[in-house]
């Protein structure tokens, strides 16, 4: 049975599509009630992380035991887990939201602090890590909807962040502006509302936000520690206000108090007035359309829900999804999958029996996405950059592989369906849910199905039949868009 657009389009949007048994519950959700469900997810226990090893589920592939705290292929097979299996999609889906507009790759890292300590500190889970370390993905998951001006915060503690842009070097003598620069034109107000001379005043208020190496006998990680001896205790004047009643100037404070600079110069980005409509387009853009605009009226409502809430993001994201611009059915399908989102999708409406998460980490370096490993601090290029000759022959392999793979249990899920090509046809694009269709399309499907002599329903058939749909739907330009 095919799932209401407006519901599916909510489920690709705000989660990475469903599994034919979540599209059955989806069925009987209003939207309002999906978007209630999508939005209040603490309500649903965080208990997907349970299920990894289980029978019934997505698979991993390691060397030894899996160890997603200390391994980034482990730590990347696990969030792909999540995105397939969370109850909670939309948690998993603004974790990955948050990581592509906090970009920080593992490969520098490594570099910095050791990849040991790189893996930790951008994939550790707390309550499974023997030191409590919590790793930069599991802080977006946390901070999913949470308070914008407290994931900064946290952000700018961060030791994967701080490695990242070179913050273990920001000393008083030779401040270090990578991270300044950064929070002011990719993570808050943007390129056009500050000067150079805020850049080295920013750098200045972060000095002493550096890194601790920390060694036991089996494991390295690092730490944030500030350092009151290498921060700068002078004033920092700066073009716009920080403080509420307009004043542009951080006072002087003693080394030990250096850290409320910090506190001050971030609550003064997250105040900016162009950091809620910057974020209200690009909320938009991730969650409704790359081809459109939104209006000026939409992004002042959003912009106005984040100011007047003290920065909640799940007000905002809840404003969004309600929005008319969101449930336009003009901007169904009206924004390029992501590879991630590309392959979740196909994993979880072709099936994941006797699949494992490893099986596809390959297949998404091919089409352009590597899991902790964006392409530099700007994050991935989007839109039309996902797509090249390479990348797409890459999905349509994929597609083909996973089709392969799951041909007995498609057989056997589209039989009853599968009486005519007509009949096995409509389950499939049901069951895959593509963009729409022309006729040409259609027939052409059509003629694959009718190609190599009679329909007879017989198990071989279907079993290929179902398979090659499978494969050529998932390859096609309109499964490309969600």
């Amino acid at each position: 049975m095919a799932v209401d657009p407006a519901i599916a389009h909510l489920a690709r949007r705000a989660g990475f599509g469903y599994s034919p048994a979540e599209g059955a519950t989806l069925n009987q959700m209003s939207v309002s009630g999906a978007i209630d469900a999508l939005v209040d997810y603490e309500q649903v226990p965080d208990t997907v992380d349970d299920n990894i090893g289980t029978p019934g589920f997505l698979g991993i592939t390691t060397r030894g035991p899996f160890r997603p705290n200390e391994r980034i292929t482990d730590a990347r097979q696990r969030v792909l887990f999540r995105m397939v299996h969370s109850a909670r999609p939309l948690q998993e889906k603004m974790a990955l939201f948050w990581h592509n507009h906090f970009a920080t790759g593992f490969g520098k890292i490594a570099g910095q602090i050791g990849p040991d300590a790189a893996s930790r500190a951008l994939g550790a889970k707390p309550s499974e890590d023997a030191n409590g370390l919590r790793g930069q993905y599991e802080l977006f998951r946390e901070y999913a909807l949470g308070n914008f001006r407290d994931l900064l915060i946290q952000v700018s503690q961060d030791p994967a962040m701080v490695a990242w842009l070179d913050g273990d070097t920001n000393l008083k003598a030779n401040p270090q502006e990578n991270y300044a620069r950064e929070l002011m034109e990719l993570f808050t107000m943007g390129v056009e509302f500050y000067t150079e001379s805020d850049v080295y005043e920013g750098a200045r208020v972060f000095t002493g936000w550096n890194l601790a190496s920390n060694r036991t006998a089996d494991t390295r990680y690092a730490t944030f520690r500030f350092r009151p001896e290498q921060h700068d205790t002078e004033s920092k004047t700066f073009s716009f206000p920080i403080y509420p009643d307009g004043g542009q100037t951080i006072p002087a404070r003693s080394s030990a108090d250096g850290m409320q600079d910090g506190l001050d110069f971030i609550n003064a980005v997250a105040a900016h007035p162009e950091t809620g409509p910057r974020l209200a387009r690009k909320l938009y853009a991730f969650f409704v359309s790359e081809f459109t605009a939104p209006s000026e009226a939409l992004v002042q409502q959003l912009a106005g829900v984040y100011y007047a809430t003290g920065y909640d993001m799940r007000s905002v994201v809840r404003t969004l999804l309600s929005s008319a611009e969101f449930q336009d059915p003009t901007h169904y399908f009206a924004r390029y999958s992501w590879p991630l989102e590309f392959v979740v999708r196909l994993i979880k409406s072709v099936g994941w029996t006797g699949y494992s998460a490893g099986a596809a980490i390959t297949p998404l370096a091919n089409t352009g996405q590597i899991l902790f490993e964006p392409p530099d601090v700007s994050g991935w290029r989007l839109g039309t950059d996902w797509f090249s000759t390479g990348t797409l022959l890459a999905r349509m392999n994929f597609a083909s592989s996973l089709a392969a793979n799951q041909q007995f249990n498609l057989r056997d899920a589209a039989t009853p369906q599968a009486g005519t090509p007509e009949g096995l046809l409509g389950y499939m694009v049901d069951r895959l849910e593509p963009g729409p269709y022309d006729t040409q399309v259609e027939n052409d499907l059509l003629d694959y199905l009718n190609a190599g002599g009679a329909w007879t329903g017989s198990s071989a058939q279907v079993r290929t039949k179902a398979a090659g749909l499978a494969h050529l739907i998932g390859g096609s330009s309109e499964y490309q868009f969600v």
